[in-house]
């Protein structure tokens, strides 16, 4: 009998669902279409539902398809605004306030996720933020083992001193550029997630096509994500058990911030660092990390500071039970006041309740920025600390964007096709760094596979090439995976209508998310101003081109070298340059500019074969720049067996 009346009750719903026009959720108030192409409009209704959209002086009939799917094109506009965009069914949908102009995807791992707010002189950028042309969308992380319709949510922001803040950097300082040299709107539609390969950005019709991927994709199972999520996160339960002490998931967490709870049967934990090395590996949830500390009698009761390095995510921070700050950002630095009154002599108690929603969690970053600070006194507190796991996430969010492929390609890109857009911009790569060889397929994979699916041409796709950041020491003489990386990216301008920043002059040794994310805005814009906007400008930096081999000496030509090579040392030496023998052992070189080429010999060896520059992870000491200001990208002459070459991608 219930199975009866459930019947009706289904058929209701199903035609309460279909019956009204609806549009994907990337249109919206605020929106930016892009200017001079066709504009697509599309979205559900009844099935064979008559529908009209109307835009600025622009009719269009359309009707649903049986399945109730419909779009529409509506002929190119010129840049301007505010438009009306109305649709109009059984039911009439209104979106108001839509600017024409350019609009760009910015994509990527954590260095695009990366905010204003945490960049270099944010305080100075956010307050002259007032660009009411420019407009930005984030798309909510998600994943999904099959290609979605829709994304989960959004909503467009329009750039203000209030708003900005949570901007991507480099996407906004993209679009600063583009809109000071073009006045007209720009849209930024920010799709990225922290820590991802390039694989899971592609779809699996790609890696179908591909000699080098197809095998791999052929085995991927049939994936449920609900239950698989499920699965994850009681096989997590089961390894935090075999921890003593580390996982109780029915304890009492709300006394953990005080003075007087006993964490004497807590685990022990180094930081800062990053709790996926430690044992924790794949772990997303809530932390709690624990810390005692001595005040001395003269300094009890006086304001001191806090400093916690990084922490990824989230926290929420106690000093013996009082809170004293919080901040939801994986790339800011903790800096905490801690208020006049709180520190008592003797032992005093630091907690700190960290979310990671996913990739790496904890407390990391440099042992000097993890300290208390009283007066002018500082005491470190890197090292030994005590966590609890409150809480393991449950459902879909258990599974990492990384454990298989396609997953972000499905819920954070398909949504957003055929969505009219002038180009891409995308920082990536660092995920990929050990598969760097294998990178010279998969990246240049994604990028056909992206313009394919949006069948809008060859669109520009431009790229940030990996910053210089001391991942593990790599050099010519141990292997770089950072550089092996840089040489894929820049092989992959191979592709037409592509572009890449060099950025290793404004990268961090010990932090892989470089705060100056001004500089990399600017050099994607540069590209696009020449490119795109046909801007009479240098747009890049040298690029290796040729050498030939003269005595001891090999000659090196490169493009991009503007109005002439230049080193940015107030000597005039040039760094970063190793040459080698047929032994290929790499030693240091010196190096001399002559017009748009270089001169570069070493002592040691006198028969040279092979050049190298930047191959390292840190080349943050390379100073060859044209005299536009542009570095030279890194490169080498020789095709000597790196270390990446045998690493594939797996799931």
């Amino acid at each position: 009998m219930k199975k009866l009346l459930l019947l009706p009750i289904v058929i209701l719903i199903s035609f309460i669902v279909y019956a009204n026009v609806s549009l994907p959720k990337i249109f919206g108030d605020n929106m930016v279409l892009q200017r001079n192409k066709p504009i697509p409009v599309w979205g559900w209704a009844a099935a064979n539902e008559k529908i009209v959209v109307q835009f600025n002086k622009q009719i269009k009939n359309i009707k649903a398809d049986k399945n109730g799917k419909w779009m529409v094109k509506l002929d190119a506009e010129s840049a301007g605004g505010p438009f009306t965009l109305v649709i109009k069914g059984k039911n009439t949908i209104t979106i108001n306030e839509i600017l024409v102009g350019e609009v760009w995807i910015c994509s990527g791992q954590s260095n695009m996720e990366f905010s204003v707010k945490g960049a270099i002189n944010a305080d100075k950028d956010i307050a002259s933020a007032n660009y009411p042309m420019i407009h930005h969308f984030a798309v909510p992380k998600d994943v999904s083992a099959m290609p979605k319709n829709d994304i989960i949510g959004g909503e467009w922001k329009i750039c203000s001193p209030q708003t900005v803040g949570d901007f991507t950097a480099v996407g906004f300082f993209f679009a600063r550029e583009l809109y000071n040299e073009l006045k007209i709107p720009i849209g930024l539609i920010h799709t990225s997630w922290g820590g991802t390969h390039s694989e899971t950005w592609t779809s699996r019709e790609a890696f179908e096509n591909s000699d080098e991927f197809k095998s791999m994709i052929a085995g991927m199972p049939s994936l449920n994500l609900d239950s698989l999520g499920k699965v994850k996160a009681e096989a997590m339960k089961k390894k935090l058990a075999s921890i003593p002490g580390a996982f109780d998931e029915h304890a009492d967490a709300a006394s953990w911030k005080n003075d007087s709870f006993d964490d004497s049967k807590w685990p022990h934990m180094k930081l800062p660092s990053l709790w996926e090395y430690q044992g924790l590996d794949g772990l997303d949830g809530f932390v709690w990390f624990r810390k005692t500390i001595e005040i001395s009698v003269a300094d009890a009761g006086k304001a001191a500071t806090l400093e916690l390095a990084m922490i990824d995510d989230n926290d929420i921070t106690y000093i013996n039970g009082t809170k004293v700050g919080s901040t939801n950002a994986y790339n800011q630095k903790r800096k905490y006041n801690i208020p006049a009154g709180v520190l008592k002599a003797g032992k005093n108690s630091i907690a700190v309740r960290v979310e990671d929603t996913g990739g790496g969690g904890g407390i990391y970053g440099d042992e000097v920025d993890l300290k208390i600070t009283i007066e002018n006194k500082i005491q470190s507190l890197a090292g030994g600390w005590l966590y609890k796991i409150e809480s393991v996430m449950k459902g879909n969010s258990s599974v990492g964007p990384n454990d298989y492929p396609t997953l972000l390609f499905n819920a954070m890109l398909n949504p957003l096709i055929p969505y009219a857009i002038e180009g891409a911009i995308w920082y990536q790569g660092e995920s990929n760094a050990g598969r760097a060889y294998q990178y010279r397929k998969a990246f240049p994979l994604m990028i056909t596979d992206w313009r394919q699916h949006w069948n809008q041409g060859d669109f520009p796709f431009y790229f940030v090439q990996l910053a210089s950041f001391n991942s593990a020491n790599g050099n010519s003489k141990n292997g770089s995976t950072w550089g092996e990386l840089r040489e894929a990216q820049t092989m992959t301008l191979s592709l037409p209508n592509t572009g890449m920043a060099v950025t290793t002059d404004i990268g961090t040794s010990n932090d892989i998310h470089p705060r100056n994310k001004q500089d990399v805005g600017k050099r994607l814009a540069a590209i696009a101003l020449h490119n795109v906007y046909e801007k009479n400008i240098e747009y890049s930096g040298p690029l290796y081109q040729s050498m030939k081999v003269e005595g001891n000496k090999i000659i090196v030509s490169f493009t991009h070298a503007g109005t002439g090579l230049m080193a940015k040392d107030k000597y005039g030496y040039v760094k970063g340059f190793e040459i080698a023998g047929s032994d290929q052992q790499f030693r240091y070189a010196k190096a001399m500019i002559e017009g748009d080429h270089l001169i570069v010999f070493s002592d040691e060896v006198s028969n040279p074969v092979a050049v190298r520059f930047g191959w390292t992870d840190d080349a943050g000491e390379d100073n060859l720049f044209n005299k536009e200001g542009f570095p030279a990208s890194p490169f080498r002459t020789d095709n000597w067996k790196g270390i990446t070459e045998k690493n594939k991608f797996s799931f």
